[in-house]
């Protein structure tokens, strides 16, 4: 693993432990307003006058600017986490039956995905939150619901190669049953590019929720979001730039690392030789 590689897991790893330390040890509730005349708006590394000190300052509220991010960070991941990986698993089941089964189970997957693929995922996004109503569930089962594609086309494209491999002529010689040879014997050798493209979708969808929330279609206030933080901010760029800017930072290192350990997972798997997996099954 290369150095950008393990600083950015550190990152991740500390972002991770403070998310879930940070606001249980906070003095006040982060999602309450405090005495706004004698808090509100206090710079990075300010003590207001009940005596708690403000890492990164305080917001138009009053509320402790640190201890909100930190709590938005359990959101952010959740939702990055949960949307990717259930994207992955939705994606990588489809295109493992797709290859396996075709016919018309082929067609009718790739037809969806073509279908989906051809309309910008934003838009999607867009639409689907507008529909229902926002909140940590429906982010989620839109990032799923328009995440998929990529990956079910990627792991058709493996289990059709994979398959073609001797080990799996050799199982089924061996009187081994259709369904075993996919889940036991092909698809475990095929779920490389897919584990790649669910690591770097982390980050992807990390960005597409914020975006929802900056627009207001996603997490609602008070409780807080990097997006909805940031576009609570964005009136005080000039006037409290850390209310703004610190949320924004922490999204883009956070994007930021996910990538880098999704290149770097991505450059240890390319070095495998496909035709030496099948001792692995």
């Amino acid at each position: 693993m290369s150095t950008f590689a393990r600083v950015a897991l550190a990152l991740l790893l500390a972002l991770a432990v403070a998310a879930l330390v940070v606001p249980a040890l906070a003095t006040a509730d982060p999602l309450a307003i405090g005495d706004v005349l004698a808090t509100r708006l206090l710079p990075p590394g300010a003590t207001d006058s009940f005596g708690h000190f403000h890492l990164l300052g305080t917001d138009r509220f009053g509320r402790d600017l640190f201890v909100r991010m930190m709590l938005g960070a359990r959101i952010s991941l959740a939702v990055g986490v949960a949307g990717s990986v259930l994207s992955g698993v939705a994606g990588t089941a489809l295109g493992a039956l797709a290859a396996w089964r075709g016919g018309w189970t082929e067609r009718v997957t790739l037809w969806a995905a073509d279908t989906l693929l051809a309309v910008p995922r934003l838009v999607l996004l867009l639409v689907c939150a507008a529909l229902w109503r926002p909140g940590t569930g429906t982010v989620i089962a839109v990032l799923v619901a328009t995440g998929w594609m990529g990956v079910a086309r990627m792991v058709r494209a493996e289990v059709l190669g994979v398959r073609s491999l001797p080990y799996v002529d050799a199982a089924r010689a061996l009187g081994v049953r259709p369904r075993r040879v996919l889940w036991r014997h092909v698809l475990p050798n095929a779920l490389g590019p897919a584990i790649v493209a669910t690591t770097l979708g982390v980050g992807n969808a990390i960005l597409l929720e914020s975006g929802l929330s900056f627009l207001g279609l996603g997490i609602q206030p008070p409780r807080p979001s990097w997006g909805n933080m940031i576009a609570g901010g964005r009136d005080l760029i000039v006037s409290a730039p850390w209310v703004a800017l610190a949320p924004g930072v922490a999204l883009v290192l956070t994007v930021l690392a996910c990538t880098l350990l999704g290149d770097a997972l991505r450059d240890r798997l390319a070095g495998e030789d496909p035709t030496q997996l099948g001792g692995r099954a």
